[in-house]
């Protein structure tokens, strides 16, 4: 793996970082005081390019890797993490997932708009009894004719109540648990299906996330992903791109922590000189960095070996893990570097800390990133 990014993965890097600090950073305080979804920021990242990232050009896409991915969504996030989660699922999972389980027919279809940005798309697998045993869907898809009809709810699906196009999994085979889950593509509008309630949370607050709501939704069959009964392998191979996704976005927070506790340091004086100079903060600031670079390393080695079609799986937990722990800390301190400052929100780094919480939860929690990865030493 060479260490040095190409020239144009920089010049793609610079591009993030400046619509992110000249577009999302100034927002962002006023979205997530209001919770409004941010779709001037989508618009704006659809003229970069980064609705569709990893769509080939031939389809209206940037035709980039995952690395470039993580690179983008990093600096995204750095300016505003609700606008970075809903451009890391949608270029994860769902234009992950056509890219990889999707149909010629469904890529020509799908992936122009997506990647265009004119449809946002959303994943809905958790339901009000399934979060971390993801075999254990519900929701079900009983085959009548050359249809299915879907019946039950998802929760907690990001950009749920604002998306074009839902990839939703349901159960298609009774009992079998994994082997009888089905990736569906259900389009916004269909009969029978509408969003429910949208979720009030700590922080990511302008993020869209809602419920979803099928009574009786009629698709046909050739909205089916793949193979019939093979959502579950969809659903635990978009996943490990997700959870790049997810490393990606707490970097972007964890950094943009780290930059708010060096300025202040800088500036803020006690004891007539300024924090900078005591050693407590200098330490603070030392093992932040440190522990955001080694996160940074292994979710930029987990994204190459993605790109090159070799096993990431045990990489992208370990990256994920890392990263949301460092994320954590490192907004933990800036609140702390901040003092009483901190815990307002006339500073970021208040936000930063609701922000930097959610990375330990979805896309995996920290429990399920562990049972990943010490299944690949103790199997």
């Amino acid at each position: 793996m060479d260490f040095e990014l190409s020239e144009d993965q920089q010049m793609i890097r610079d591009m993030a970082r400046e619509a992110a600090e000249k577009v999302l950073a100034p927002r962002a305080a006023e979205l997530d005081r209001l919770g409004v979804f941010p779709r001037e920021n989508l618009e704006a990242l659809a003229e970069l390019g980064f609705m569709g990232v990893m769509v080939p050009e031939a389809l209206g896409g940037a035709g980039l890797g995952n690395l470039e991915l993580a690179l983008i969504l990093e600096e995204v996030n750095r300016g505003c993490a609700s606008t970075g989660v809903t451009l890391s699922v949608h270029n994860s999972l769902v234009v992950g997932a056509f890219l990889i389980f999707g149909n010629d027919e469904q890529k020509s279809s799908y992936l122009p708009r997506l990647a265009s940005g004119e449809w946002l798309g959303a994943y809905a697998l958790t339901e009000p009894e399934t979060g971390s045993d993801a075999a254990s869907v519900s929701l079900q898809a009983r085959p009548d004719g050359d249809a299915y009809v879907l019946n039950g709810t998802k929760v907690m699906i990001t950009s749920g109540a604002e998306a074009d196009l839902v990839i939703v999994m349901a159960r298609t085979g009774p009992g079998e648990r994994s082997k009888g889950i089905t990736a569906f593509a259900v389009e916004k509008g269909t009969p029978g299906f509408q969003p429910g309630k949208r979720e009030e949370k700590m922080g990511i607050r302008s993020s869209d996330t809602s419920e979803l709501v099928f009574e009786d939704c009629r698709v046909p069959a050739s909205a089916i992903v793949g193979e019939l009964g093979g959502g579950f392998k969809i659903a635990m191979t978009v996943l490990d791109g997700g959870r790049i996704g997810i490393a990606s976005q707490a970097l972007g927070i964890g950094r943009a922590s780290l930059e708010a506790s060096v300025r202040y340091a800088k500036e803020r004086e006690q004891f007539q000189r300024p924090l900078a100079k005591f050693q407590a903060i200098q330490w603070m600031i030392a093992e932040t960095a440190s522990r955001l670079d080694a996160a940074r390393l292994l979710t930029h080695r987990a994204a190459w070996l993605k790109d090159r079609g070799k096993p990431h799986t045990t990489e992208a937990s370990m990256a994920k893990l890392l990263a949301a722990e460092a994320a954590n800390k490192a907004s933990w301190q800036a609140v702390q570097i901040h003092g009483g400052a901190g815990y307002t929100t006339e500073f970021p780094v208040e936000r930063m800390f609701r922000d930097a919480r959610i990375t330990r939860l979805y896309e995996g929690t920290d429990e399920i990133q562990k049972i990943v990865i010490s299944r690949a030493y103790l199997r």
